[in-house]
């Protein structure tokens, strides 16, 4: 086989800053089983496409709070299912909190753009904590009703 066939390959160093890490991170998901050690030509890792999918799904789903070991379960999945299963109960968490945080934006948007001398005594303020308290949609309802208003 031409070396012009061969799949692109990157070096440990080519891999860790293409996702802003460090190479010890790289070596330390690999030494822990969470990425499977990368070929090596001439003493050097190489990192295939299947290692920077993989290294992706790891950045991205820790900076969406999951830990070292879940993604290691949905990675190592033994089945379809049971990844299924995994990434749901997830995609749930995440919904979750991201409605927690939207809650939080609105409070905190109110809060800028009122002009009351205490936000916490302003009655849109109040009128948004309870909405809050009442579910996302009525918060999200009242949250564009405040918006334009001199408070």
């Amino acid at each position: 086989m031409k070396s012009s066939d061969a799949e692109p390959t990157m070096t440990i160093g080519e891999l860790a800053e293409r996702f802003d890490l460090r190479t010890h991170v790289l070596r330390h998901w690999e030494s822990s089983g969470l990425l499977s050690p990368a070929e090596r030509v001439n003493g050097r890792r190489r990192y295939t496409k299947r290692h920077i999918a993989r290294v992706a799904m790891i950045v991205r789903g820790k900076a969406a709070g999951f830990s070292l070991e879940q993604l290691r379960d949905v990675l190592d999945a033994g089945n379809v299912e049971t990844r299924q299963a995994l990434l749901h109960a997830h995609y749930e968490d995440l919904e979750r909190r991201i409605r927690e945080i939207e809650a939080s934006r609105t409070l905190i948007e109110h809060a800028m753009s009122c002009r009351a001398h205490d936000f916490t005594e302003c009655p849109g303020f109040s009128r948004l904590v309870e909405s809050l308290n009442e579910g996302s949609e009525a918060a999200k309802a009242h949250s564009v009703e405040l918006r334009g208003h001199v408070h």
